[in-house]
């Protein structure tokens, strides 16, 4: 098997699912009690983070391709990186990147368009939502991909910096995504 290389850090909590779920989903395809060999380049989730916000996506391009020649140098074969809102930049890291590159928006279409899927609601940082990175990718699966008001974007932004990026789920949090998820399908018919 091939190594794995994954830019993580952009979320640790989400580097760490990313990690858990890989090994999950190698030993059941495996029947093994044994897992793939995988290197993470962890990125400094405030820099990121600040970058996003100020919008310098060269930068912010060129940090996730230092990441990806780090992982390159330690042996990775191909890489991934655990986080939607780098996506929104995954041409331009593609492009320069010394490694194949796996896209998890892609594998989402691709496992949405598996289960035949229609429609689907996109929750995600402000950046992501705002970003049309999943309704572009989605539409070329012929699948409508809705995204929450501005104002629900703000708040479910909110959740996740500070809390839900550091692995806290506080349960009137956990309502507020519910009720705005529930809004959007009886509206949308998502």
């Amino acid at each position: 098997m091939k190594k794995l290389g994954l830019v993580g850090g952009i979320g640790p909590e989400s580097t760490q699912d990313y990690y858990k779920g890989i090994i999950e989903g190698y030993r059941a395809r495996t029947g093994s009690d044994n897992y793939p060999h995988m290197i993470i380049d962890s990125l400094n989730l405030t820099e990121m983070y600040d970058l996003a916000a100020d919008k310098d996506w060269d930068l912010f391009t060129q940090r996730l391709v230092d990441s990806v020649e780090n992982l390159a140098a330690g042996g990775a074969e191909f890489a991934a990186m655990a986080a939607n809102t780098a996506h929104i930049v995954f041409d331009g890291v593609r492009r320069r990147s010394p490694l194949p590159l796996v896209s998890i928006v892609d594998e989402t279409c691709k496992y949405a368009q598996s289960k035949k899927c229609r429609s689907v609601v996109i929750f995600g940082t402000a950046f992501t939502m705002s970003s049309g990175l999943y309704s572009d990718a989605f539409a070329k699966y012929g699948i409508d991909a809705f995204v929450p008001s501005e104002e629900d974007q703000k708040n479910i932004h909110g959740i996740i910096f500070p809390h839900l990026q550091e692995g806290i789920v506080l349960p009137e949090e956990k309502k507020t995504i519910l009720e705005i998820a529930g809004k959007m399908i009886s509206e949308k018919k998502a």
